[in-house]
């Protein structure tokens, strides 16, 4: 007896054919003939994101499908373990959750595995490594990487063109915070790259304020804010008055570089100009630049944060540490307070930059701003400390102001530079710096401060909560650093364990 010929499996991608076939329909014949490039653009565009969610759940409801008929198959056998130990002895179909992805909303089926008192478990999710929400991961990256370039509203617009009306702005919100809990964790494990010896190893450290929302403001800051509003609102604030809206973020870099000795004259031109006989020798360049900021931890610990970094770069303090501070007093304490819990030494100078301000302020006492003479102070002076002769540059200073007596309020430009030079003389020897090829400015952090804050946290009518402004801070170091790909990895792989966990799960860590 000849067998009865089998029934034709339905064809699971039907539904995703036939999307195919009208789109293709649509564009052979009828309304699309008559249509612009651009309309043509738009049409294909909208058709063809309704094709690929079409096909992501066709694929979904293929997999359930399966699920099924592979329970059918084994059900004696069938033995599904909650993360708990206990078995779920009972089965029920039919249980299903939306997924939003990129390309729009679908929908997943699975069976739910039961027992009393307990929580259900459906092995698709782990499977597909599902979110705790709705939203997808591919969304959820789509979200970070467009939230961390401009503003919440211009993220959510700019993924409704791309995806349609899939996310709104308080989801996107939450999608970033959540994206931002595994930076630190990554930073831990990751092992930077081996370097020589012979390189310098830098470390920045700078601040700039962020405007925060008032319930999010320091202590100090609160109190004086709520002061100024109960004396009454005021036309403009008195000179030198700050309007209490600010909290201030550290900054921090590290990074490595290849030494490039100098001269004074290489970073201060003589008066007149240079001769083109003697160009100026190029100065070092940064490698391998890591960046860290945060609003939220004190800067004690962002330091500690840089020199742990600095360590892992070199464990056995084999190379030159140089540190580069603005002159802000508790920033010099903090970094000597570190370096002598780790046992190091490190080599600390002031931004030059700084010191060149100071010294052009006192200048222009003497000299009218502008002029030919102004210009050759401030380089007679800036020289000499270039040179290593501060002491020598501060108390010239001080010995002409009092022999030109000048009126106090130009005097009290010539003090200030005096008692700074004075005041930081340990930290000016730029002679040393120079011959041994290491920066003297704090360029690198500068232009940190200005990408990660600045350029986003400062923009027109931003007003901060903490862990909005410590996410965005954290993700824009991180894609700063070159990092976010593996990052990404990472923290998918670290959202899963939390999810998903194992019923014999070891405290394994990953690494980066």
């Amino acid at each position: 007896m000849e067998p009865y010929d089998a029934l034709p499996q339905p064809d699971p991608y039907s539904a995703s054919r036939s999307a195919f076939e009208r789109l293709i329909s649509t564009l052979a014949a009828g309304p699309a003939t008559d249509l612009a490039h651009d309309e043509l653009e738009a049409h294909v565009e909208q058709s063809g994101r309704e094709l690929l969610r079409q096909l992501l759940q066709d694929h979904l409801d293929l997999r359930a499908r399966r699920e099924e008929e592979s329970m059918r198959a084994n059900a004696e056998h069938l033995v599904v373990t909650g993360p708990e130990g206990q078995q779920r002895t009972w089965r029920e179909t039919g249980h299903r959750r939306w997924l939003t992805c990129m390309f729009g909303p679908v929908r997943v089926s699975r069976i739910a595995y039961r027992r009393r008192g307990v929580a259900n478990v459906h092995p698709p999710d782990e499977a597909l490594s599902l979110p705790a929400g709705r939203h997808s991961r591919g969304l959820a990256r789509l979200a970070v990487l467009e939230a961390v370039r401009g503003s919440f509203d211009q993220a959510a617009a700019a993924i409704e063109r791309r995806c349609g009306k899939v996310l709104g702005k308080r989801r996107l919100k939450e999608l970033v915070l959540t994206a931002s809990v595994d930076v630190a964790s990554y930073y831990a494990a990751k092992i930077p790259t081996p370097c020589t010896r012979e390189m310098p190893l830098v470390i920045q450290v700078d601040g700039k304020g962020v405007v925060m929302r008032p319930e999010a403001l320091r202590e100090a800051t609160r109190r004086a804010a709520a002061k100024t509003a109960a004396a009454g609102r005021r036309g403009r604030l008195a000179p030198g008055e700050k309007p209490n809206r600010k909290r201030m973020a550290t900054v921090a870099c590290v990074f490595d570089t290849a030494p490039a000795p100098r001269r004074p004259h290489d970073i201060v031109h003589p008066p007149g100009g240079r001769s083109k006989a003697r160009p100026p020798r190029p100065g070092p360049k940064a490698e391998r630049k890591w960046c860290t900021a945060s609003v939220i931890r004190p800067p004690q610990q962002v330091v500690a944060d840089a020199f742990a970094q600095a360590e892992a770069r070199d464990p056995q303090h084999l190379r030159d540490w140089i540190v580069l501070v603005d002159g802000a007093r508790h920033q010099l304490d903090l970094i000597h307070a570190e370096a002598a819990r780790r046992g190091i030494r490190p080599n600390v100078l002031l931004d030059f930059v700084h010191v060149a301000e100071y010294c052009w302020t006192a200048a222009h006492a003497f000299h009218p701003a502008g002029s030919r003479e102004a210009e050759t102070g401030a380089a007679d002076k800036l020289t000499a400390i270039l040179a290593g002769h501060a002491d020598r540059a501060a108390t010239e200073m001080a010995a002409q102001a009092a022999a030109e007596q000048l009126p106090a309020a130009r005097r009290e430009a010539v003090t200030t530079c005096h008692r700074y030079l004075t005041g930081h003389l340990d930290q000016l020897h730029y002679d040393a710096a120079l011959k041994s090829g290491w920066p003297i400015a704090t360029g690198a952090v500068e232009g940190a401060c200005r990408h990660l804050i600045a350029d986003r946290l400062d923009i027109t009518g931003a007003r901060w909560g903490l862990e909005g402004a410590e996410a965005i801070l954290r993700l824009r170091a991180l894609i700063t650093n070159g990092d976010f790909e593996d990052y990404w990895i990472f923290h998918a792989a670290r959202e899963h364990q939390r999810l998903y966990p194992s019923p014999d799960h070891q405290d394994y860590s990953l690494t980066a």
